[in-house]
């Protein structure tokens, strides 16, 4: 028997979770460096992941299947595709950065008397986080994949309201009430999403007899399952529904600025970076794979919707007073991007719509933890109480801006090839849409600029005279993804190499081609 690689990788942290959670109160920096350490240990199992992926070889690669509940037609069954494998890896990068930048979020905290946080719970969550995210990833049975899909939120649940931002305007007992009603909306949110889908997965047990993800698929591929078109359509609302929470997608996105304004940087990363992620990956691997018509039925509604996401998410980013919430509603723009992209129906799209994905992890991490940064020297998340920063902490100021250039694509970034390869495959089926979300550029270009020019430019206001610049924990957080940024943005290759043998196989799955170029014949 081979060894088995997937269920390793997310075992690792799962155990690491646990070790770490039973680390002695009284040494919570030894808990802070096993947390790190098994980090970095499930980092490097994910790089021999994407080394033995073969882009050329099978769909799903290093595929491991045992019977979980036989009587229920459960399997514990795993597999990667491209698109599966670039995102367990972006995961896996993304974990030793958020540990490393929260290394003192959760150190004993005072407030006129000493409160003591958990601090190895903390960093416990973090990696309990890690281990459902990937197997999300990695799970091909629809009820396994449910599972971490709804399980993950319970660690998110107390990271939220449990590890809080210090930095608030007014007091800690108001900021524990907000992290408090912040969490609450995150979990009820998606777990009435959770509850929906359950409903779909129930419903797809009867109508194909089993949840196996690749059965399911080739039987309808080769016409043995013989799916009713309103059965399929309901299906299919089901499972995009708490994906779409997930997301987040407008209208069901109003938890989103709430948990990344009320979590610390990190867990506000982990949030957008990590966990939504798996909301748009499942939109690609489960509604197009197994609900194709459904798919195709859906897709002017769903690219409407998408359209809103980048308008609205741009507006309201705008006309943001809090550092945080404007990078939210950012990422609810750059989700409307992603998801326009997958629903495109073109492989420019879907290709784009994946290395979106990956470059959104890479960018929202980069300029939310420096912002987190900021926000923990000054102790305010409101840009007002900003200005002249880059006059005091010059690095700083510079590695914000390379964040916040990022987020508004300028070429030579890695977002950049992402939303231009996002663009181009939704205007070749879709051009009004494509034109409209053009608009999100301008925009995303305004609030970027408006928020560096306001809070690190112009006079130096009294409070920031004396705020330090990058220390070197920060640098080794915050240079590896600027770094990152500029080589996926000058040399994109390497990670679309390993997604287009994917995209070509969803696009075969909603039995889609690309729409040839009108070229007017030759006079």
């Amino acid at each position: 028997m081979s060894f088995p690689l997937l269920t390793a990788t997310a075992a690792l942290p799962a155990i690491g979770a646990i070790a770490t959670a039973a680390v002695p109160a009284a040494r919570r920096t030894a808990a802070k460096w096993l947390a790190l350490l098994v980090s970095l240990a499930t980092l490097v199992l994910a790089a021999i992941v994407l080394v033995r992926f073969d882009p050329d070889g099978d769909r799903y690669q290093l595929t491991e299947s045992h019977w979980w509940i036989k009587d229920f037609g459960v399997r514990y069954e795993l597999g990667v595709d491209g698109i599966g494998v670039a995102l367990l890896a972006l995961t896996a990068l993304l974990i030793p950065f958020i540990i490393l930048a929260g290394w003192h979020d959760a150190d004993p905290l005072e407030t006129g008397n000493t409160r003591w946080r958990p601090t190895q719970g903390f960093f416990a969550l973090i990696l309990a986080v890690e281990a459902m995210v990937i197997l999300s990833f990695e799970a091909t049975d629809v009820f396994l994949f449910y599972i971490f899909f709804e399980a993950m939120l319970i660690p998110m649940y107390f990271l939220i309201g449990g590890f809080g931002d210090r930095a608030h305007e007014h007091g800690e007992e108001t900021a524990s009430t907000q992290r408090s009603y912040a969490a609450v909306k995150f979990l009820l949110y998606n777990l009435v999403g959770g509850l929906i889908m359950l409903a779909a997965v129930i419903g797809l047990y009867v109508v194909a007899g089993n949840f196996s993800l690749q059965e399911i698929a080739e039987a309808r591929a080769n016409g043995s399952l013989d799916m009713a078109t309103n059965t399929e359509r309901w299906l299919f609302l089901g499972f995009f529904f708490a994906f779409a929470v997930k997301a987040p997608l407008w209208p069901l996105h109003t938890w989103l600025p709430n948990a990344m304004g009320e979590a610390t940087a990190p867990v506000a990363v982990l949030i957008t970076a990590v966990v939504d992620k798996v909301g748009t990956f499942a939109m690609l691997r489960f509604c197009l794979q197994l609900f194709p018509e459904a798919s195709n039925w859906a897709t002017p509604a769903i690219l409407v919707l998408a359209v809103i996401s980048i308008i609205y998410g741009a507006l309201l980013a705008v006309g943001q007073r809090d550092i945080k919430r404007l990078v939210a509603y950012a990422s609810i723009s750059h989700f409307g991007f992603i998801i326009m992209g997958i629903f495109a129906m073109t492989s420019q799209g879907q290709s784009g719509a994946t290395l979106y994905m990956i470059n959104h992890g890479i960018s929202t991490a980069a300029l939310m933890l420096v912002a987190g940064f900021l926000i923990s020297r000054r102790g305010s998340r409101l840009i007002a109480d900003y200005g002249g920063v880059q006059k005091v902490a010059p690095v700083l100021a510079g590695t914000f801006l390379i964040g916040g250039l990022a987020t508004l694509s300028l070429p030579g970034l890695a977002p950049f090839v992402s939303e231009f390869l996002v663009l181009v495959g939704t205007f070749a089926r879709y051009p009004v849409i494509g034109i409209i979300a053009t608009f999100g550029i301008v925009l995303a270009a305004l609030y970027t600029l408006v928020l560096y020019q306001r809070t690190m430019t112009g006079p130096v206001k009294p409070e920031v005279a004396t705020m330090p610049d990058l220390r070197v924990r920060e640098l080794v957080v915050v240079a590896p993804l600027v770094v990152l940024l500029i080589f996926l943005g000058v040399y994109p290759k390497p990670v679309t190499d390993i997604v287009n043998p994917a995209v070509k196989a969803t696009m075969s799955d909603v039995q889609k081609k690309d729409p040839q170029p009108e070229v007017e014949a030759a006079k």
